[in-house]
């Protein structure tokens, strides 16, 4: 955990999630949050999170200020994950905007490898750990595809994927954030919102995807349209009344 290495100081960081949230690892772990190398914090970070031990908060919280936007944004993550509040707020001040996910002074080059902000779709190791990025419907798909289709284009920013993080969230102000994120100037941005309203499974928002229809981007406007249809199929689906059942006749009664 010392070495001057600063791979070999994040593969310590991420082989100690393999045991557990038992003393002194927890410890070391969290130490290695004030690493001066942003691939080891983010990895300090990633594996707080895969103890998924309340135990891991109060430092996670201590990052969530962190000067390197890259670490703020890894760590309210992490706490959205673990249920606590100030994460989900955090995350909608990203979404709206508020909260910057990246560092535009420093270069790709000098950060060669940012995978969490870099490759998004790490962000859905948290999520889906615990279960929470996908709610399917009978007869639905989960929009897994659709997803992976926002997750696929390299320029996607940290606020997308913070939109499709947030997309099962029940908090009803992420909602209204999602929904101001419909006019957002990023196309990757109003896509994953759109995404992310269609698979919340609510058909009062139906009324909100349909500006998105003659969106100039494909992407958003094709994600509107099915978001829309799916609404509308589950609307109907809840309008039908409900099935009787069948009554059994019950066999007479034998003579004695």
């Amino acid at each position: 955990m010392k070495d001057k290495n600063p791979d070999i100081r994040k593969q310590g960081v991420q082989s100690l999630s393999l045991l557990g949230a038992r003393e002194p690892y927890i410890m070391q772990v969290e130490a290695m949050l004030d690493d001066k190398d942003l691939e080891v914090r983010l990895a300090a970070i990633t594996s707080l999170v895969d103890l998924k031990n309340p135990r891991t908060i109060p430092a996670l919280r201590k990052v969530l200020v962190d000067n390197t936007p890259e670490v703020s944004f890894a760590a309210a993550t992490a706490l959205w994950t673990l249920n606590a509040p100030d994460g989900r707020d955090a995350l909608i001040a990203v979404l709206s905007g508020d909260l910057k996910t990246t560092s535009g002074f420093v270069t790709k080059q000098k950060r060669d490898a940012l995978r969490l902000m870099h490759t998004p779709k790490a962000l859905f190791l948290f999520a889906v750990k615990t279960g929470a990025a996908f709610a399917p419907v009978p007869g639905l798909g989960a929009g897994v595809s659709s997803l992976e289709g926002i997750l696929s284009d390299p320029g996607i920013s940290g606020r997308a994927a913070t939109a499709l993080l947030l997309s099962t969230d029940k908090d009803p102000a992420v909602v209204l954030a999602l929904e101001d994120a419909l006019s957002d100037k990023e196309a990757s941005v109003r896509a994953a919102a759109a995404h992310s309203l269609a698979v919340r499974n609510d058909p009062a928002l139906q009324p909100v995807l349909v500006p998105l229809l003659d969106d100039k981007n494909e992407a958003v406007r094709l994600r509107a349209a099915a978001g829309y249809l799916r609404l509308d199929m589950i609307r109907v689906e809840k309008a039908k009344p409900p099935a009787r059942k069948k009554q059994v006749k019950k066999a007479p009664a034998k003579a004695e």
